[in-house]
């Protein structure tokens, strides 16, 4: 990725360091979920990470606590992962969109998803994240994640676990997002969604070995 400057209002160079992004990303105001928002909620793992898993937005424990994928459904991710035999601490994961959009429940704040434009004002912090791991492998958790990734036709149910042609990697994949699997109408219905998605995991680590 060559240096730009880009619709974040920072300049992005092909030699920047995660920490470097992650520091710029703190005064994004590319968009308005900034706004409501605790702080910045930028991607975390070893440069060198084989597999970068990319999800929608951080959670509310993930606005308050800064780091992505901390809160419920990032607790299921990671064991998963070990069922899967994938090491969660040699692996980045971030999220689409870096900023938490709620909206009031009571004293609750309720996930809201994020639209078009807001995905595209965070895309390029995605893409620079992409530049300097450079993984071997994009898995998306999510229909928002695919999309952005893989483009507005790609349907998580209908492709999920099947490679997909990705410019910014040599190999790209969906699956459901964990939190999907914590709004499972019923117990069985959970397990056995959980087992699909544990086996979409191991489709991965098939490919890092």
């Amino acid at each position: 990725m060559s240096e730009k400057d880009t619709s974040i209002g920072v300049r992005i160079s092909s030699h920047s360091t995660i920490a470097e992004l992650r520091d710029a990303a703190e005064q994004c105001t590319a968009c308005d979920l900034y706004r409501n928002a605790t702080q910045t909620v930028f991607g975390e793992g070893p440069e060198a990470a084989r597999v970068m898993f990319v999800g929608e937005q951080p959670g509310d424990a993930e606005d308050l606590a800064g780091h992505p994928f901390v809160g419920p459904a990032g607790k299921l991710l990671d064991r998963c992962l070990v069922e899967a035999g994938i090491d969660r601490k040699q692996t980045y994961v971030t999220n689409v969109v870096k900023h938490f959009k709620w909206v009031p429940r009571g004293p609750r704040r309720i996930h809201s998803k994020p639209g078009s434009v807001e995905i595209e004002a965070c895309f390029p912090w995605l893409e620079a994240e992409i530049s300097v791991v450079k993984p071997r492998i994009i898995v998306a958790l999510g229909a928002t994640a695919a999309q952005a990734l893989f483009g507005k036709s790609f349907r998580v149910t209908r492709d999920r676990g099947r490679p997909v042609p990705f410019a910014l990697a040599p190999c790209a994949l969906a699956t459901v997002h964990p939190s999907a699997l914590l709004r499972a109408p019923d117990e069985e219905t959970r397990r056995t969604e959980i087992e699909r998605f544990i086996a979409d995991l191991r489709q991965v680590a098939e490919i890092l070995r």
